[in-house]
């Protein structure tokens, strides 16, 4: 059985993406490093609409994690596999590179540059043996674009943007396509501290993005009929 597992997929963006991809049929497996009462919620979620949910708690900024509780998993499914893999976990910790703390640094790198490669690496091989699979980064526009106060994440949102079309050009071959998804503002909590009224100002739009908006942009880039598309980023932003 193909299943789909979404990293930081208890809130969010990634609770829509979940929600997404148990309507196309995924049995979907939540990632989440600490908050196990919302991503209880998202399992609810599925299965109250008849979908097929479970938990897989690991923290993405240490390998160690990943690689034993997807390897656990692994062994507790032999004759199934890891499919659609989404990369959503992400942290921000926004600051003036002058004033940016060596924590600050290391740890946006460590969940959003490393996270992604050690969790794609684990499953990606999977995908290549079935000859089928789906891999989508959630990066941001601020990693194509920059953005004043996040050297930090930005640096490790274009990181996987560079990761996204180096892989896309290694696995294309077996039909896993790699790409990467770039929200611009998008109402989360992720972004609740941010100053909306004023940010839409500078978004053509004239507003901040649904979680929902992103997930059906992920639900089309995980089906059969995305097969053609690989090493891509695409900007859903408002067109900012």
């Amino acid at each position: 059985m193909k299943y789909a597992l979404v990293t930081g997929g208890s809130r969010g963006i990634g609770r829509a993406i979940c929600l997404k991809l148990s309507e196309m049929g995924y049995p979907v497996v939540i990632n989440y490093a600490s908050n196990k009462e919302a991503a209880s919620e998202t399992q609810r979620l599925i299965e109250e609409k008849g979908g097929t949910a479970e938990l897989l708690p690991f923290d993405v900024s240490s390998a160690k994690n990943i690689e034993t509780a997807l390897n656990d998993w692994i062994a507790k499914h032999p004759d199934d596999y890891i499919a659609v893999l989404i990369n959503n976990a992400g942290i921000r910790k926004d600051n003036l590179m002058f004033w940016m703390s060596d924590d600050e640094w290391h740890n946006v790198l460590e969940t959003n540059l490393n996270g992604t490669f050690f969790t794609t690496r684990t499953l990606i091989k999977y995908m290549m043996n079935k000859k089928f699979g789906r891999v989508i980064n959630i990066v941001s526009i601020s990693g194509v674009n920059g953005m004043a106060g996040q050297t930090n994440y930005a640096a490790a949102k274009a990181g996987v943007v560079g990761m996204t079309k180096s892989l896309a050009l290694e696995a294309a071959k077996k039909q896993v396509t790699v790409n990467a998804v770039a929200p611009g503002f998008i109402e989360t909590d992720m972004t609740k501290d941010l100053n909306q009224d004023e940010l839409k100002k500078i978004v053509p739009a004239n507003r901040f993005g649904k979680a929902e908006e992103v997930a059906e942009l992920v639900g089309f880039l995980s089906s059969e009929k995305a097969g053609y598309i690989t090493g891509q980023v695409v900007a859903i932003s408002g067109g900012l």
